[in-house]
């Protein structure tokens, strides 16, 4: 055996020199900028020349290092200082963004040079995005006829998914807001951006990105409306753009109301002082009496912890439906609103597997209760159901139905013969 200690592998390797022509070159800002402005100059304001120089180019220089400064050059004709104005002691070239023409045509054609530029060289994505947002905080550095340049260019890119609509972050900065520079680009922009596509296609970027809600911060907060935004906006020509406002403000009202009936039932409040509320929201608002019953019917039932097994949630829920029964009273004096509670009922049955056999159970406590009338469940039984679990609850409710339908013809007998 040896006793010697076993000599640990050690990591050697060898110094290859590179060849000259495999390394990529190296430009200090400076440089780099002299490149590409000379480059521009060259191809003037052929764009497809422009593309192809572009693509050549980043073989060379180093885009990866010096993409703010490349973004600058092809935008603004130079490199930017804080603030949006040209630095004064670097080249400059009038070929740029900011020098076209301002149509929809040319800014189409600019909107292609960067897509192909980002296509060919991925890495850039993130940079182009950081320079978009960097350039709408400069917005107030710009001269008018520069920002509309800019918001019909970022409203194509948008519309082409080139970049995320989280750049319009940028125009929620309190003083482009306040002088009213962040809704007058915000005009131009999404005028741009529909034209390209349509309002569904801004509506689901939007959202993506959590950014559907936030449209009235374009305006300070004295303005910050639905009224105004919606008057603001339709009178730019952009009435799509102000009914999804309004939309999605009504979305979140109903959020905050349902979130809000949640906290004043679990608090114990009295139903007399819960339907108090609900009413003077209904007037705030302007929510229909049958947009309100659906918001407190999934407001009580959201309202308790309801057990897994079947045989006892319908015990559980004809108990707890006993006690809200005036609260879905109150909100159900009209028969379409009856309805849609039915409707509401029918497809949280379905949708909550555990309660399928206490649909007919539940529909006959309200109807008990006068929440429900005969007309409207004859009606739902008729004509007026959902596909959803159809034939179960039909089922269910064959019955109850011969009863409602028998007790209808005796009471119709009666009152003929006491005529």
């Amino acid at each position: 055996m040896n006793n010697q200690k076993q000599q640990k592998p050690t990591l050697t390797g060898q110094r290859f020199k590179t060849r000259k022509r495999d390394e990529k070159e190296r430009f200090d800002p400076t440089q780099f900028q002299e490149s590409i402005v000379q480059g521009l100059n060259q191809t003037g304001t052929d764009l497809e020349a422009v593309a192809k120089f572009l693509d050549a180019s980043g073989a060379k220089l180093d885009y990866r290092r010096y993409a703010e400064t490349l973004f600058d050059i092809l935008v603004a004709g130079g490199m930017l200082a804080p603030g949006g104005t040209l630095s004064d002691d670097l080249t400059r070239t009038e070929f740029c963004l900011f020098t076209a023409s301002e149509d929809l045509e040319t800014m189409q054609a600019y909107a292609q040079v960067f897509n192909k530029l980002i296509r060919r060289y991925k890495y850039l994505e993130k940079g182009f995005e950081e320079e978009i947002k960097k350039l709408l905080l400069f917005l107030k550095g710009f001269t008018e006829s520069e920002r509309n340049k800019l918001a019909m260019l970022a409203g194509i890119l948008l519309a082409n998914g080139n970049i995320s609509a989280s750049i319009l972050s940028s125009l929620f900065n309190e003083n482009l807001v306040k002088e009213g520079v962040s809704a007058a680009f915000a005009v131009k922009l999404f005028k741009s951006w529909i034209n390209e596509k349509d309002i569904n296609s801004v509506a689901a970027s939007l959202r993506k990105v959590g950014m559907d809600n936030r449209l009235m911060e374009l305006f300070p907060a004295n303005k910050r409306s639905c009224e105004h935004f919606s008057k603001y906006f339709t009178d730019a020509g952009l009435k799509e753009l102000s009914d999804f406002a309004r939309n999605q403000q009504s979305i979140g009202a109903r959020k905050e109301l349902q979130k809000e009936l949640q906290e004043l039932m679990s608090r114990g409040e009295t139903l007399k002082d819960i339907i108090a509320y609900v009413r003077e929201e209904m007037k705030k608002t302007s929510i229909s009496e049958q947009t309100m019953i659906g918001i407190v019917w999934t407001s009580v039932m959201s309202a308790v912890e309801w057990n897994k097994k079947e045989e006892l949630v319908t015990e559980q829920a004809i108990k707890h439906l006993k006690q809200y029964s005036p609260l879905l009273k109150a909100f159900t004096s009209q028969g379409l609103s009856e309805l849609t509670l039915l409707l509401k009922i029918q497809e949280y049955c379905y949708d909550n597997i555990h309660f399928m056999k206490a649909f007919q159970k539940i529909v006959v406590l309200l109807y008990k209760a006068d929440v429900l009338s005969e007309e409207v469940i004859l009606k739902w039984y008729t004509e007026a159901h959902v596909a959803k679990g159809k034939s179960v609850f039909l089922e269910q409710m064959k019955k109850f139905v011969e009863w409602l339908k028998n007790a209808e013809e005796e009471s119709e007998s009666e009152e003929e013969e006491a005529d």
